[in-house]
Parts: C-alpha cells; sequence; structure tokens
C-alpha cells in the first residue's frame, strides 16, 4: 500500500472525506517539501484556483491529528510504515542518507550520545517516552 493510500486509509477512519482538493493536497505534500501552509497553499492555488487558504490549514490539521506528517518535519510524511516492529527506528539524514536501527542500536545511539553529553556515566537507557503531543 502507497503512502498516499495509508494516509487517505486513515484520514477516511477518522471521519474525512476525501475531495479532489484532499488527493491533490496529499499529492503537493507527499511530492514537495514544502515548510508552509503558505507554501503548499501556493502550489494548491497554481493547480486549483478554488481552493481556499483554510482548506489547506483544515487539510494539515487533519493529517497532523492522525500522525501523517508533522510539522517539526517541515511537512514532509512522517508515516510508521517503514519503522521496525522489533521497536528500532529509521533515521534519514538531509541527504537522504537512512539508517534502519534495531532497538540496540537505536539504544546505543541514545546512549552515546547522552554519555558525550555528560547526562549518563554508566547507566543502561531502560525507555524513551515521547510526549504525546511529539509522536
Amino acid at each position: 500500500m502507497s503512502k498516499k493510500e495509508q494516509i487517505i486509509e486513515k484520514l477516511k477512519e477518522n471521519g474525512c472525506r476525501i475531495t479532489k482538493q484532499r488527493k491533490m493536497l496529499i499529492d503537493i505534500i507527499l511530492e514537495n517539501e514544502c515548510s508552509s501552509c503558505k507554501e503548499i497553499f501556493y502550489k494548491a492555488s497554481q493547480a486549483d484556483e478554488k481552493i481556499g487558504v483554510a482548506t489547506v490549514y483544515r487539510m494539515i490539521n487533519a493529517l497532523e491529528e492522525i500522525g501523517a506528517i508533522n510539522r517539526k518535519n517541515m511537512y514532509k510524511v512522517d508515516c510508521a510504515q517503514d519503522c521496525p516492529e522489533d521497536g528500532g527506528c529509521i533515521i534519514m539524514l538531509d541527504d537522504d542518507t537512512i539508517f534502519k536501527l534495531t532497538e540496540t542500536g537505536w539504544n546505543k545511539v541514545i546512549r552515546e550520545g547522552l554519555k558525550h553529553c555528560g547526562y549518563v556515566k554508566d547507566q543502561k537507557v531502560t525507555s524513551i517516552k515521547l510526549p504525546d503531543n511529539k509522536r
């Protein structure tokens, strides 16, 4: 299942109607590295002059609610479809380098970073919890 199909499915599950404009906005976000709602609106209004800025903001909010995007991630799609099931994670760098870390590898990266910054000495990381609004 493609990222677009996954997003549409999650939106439907969340009670959202899937319109042509919403599909277009998903495409714009998936195909571009937009840094603001205004930039998304600009691209969308070139494709459909009837689209309103409020439609864009509502769609961004809906995508954020279902966890498909993260505003701190410059409106890049942030689906968890490819995340390792073993509790690890996928790290993508700005040059498109991708690292798939196991839970053990991720734990080591966190521990070494904390150690390097002086937060821990010989302790081991037992869990990492993000606030609900940061997921």
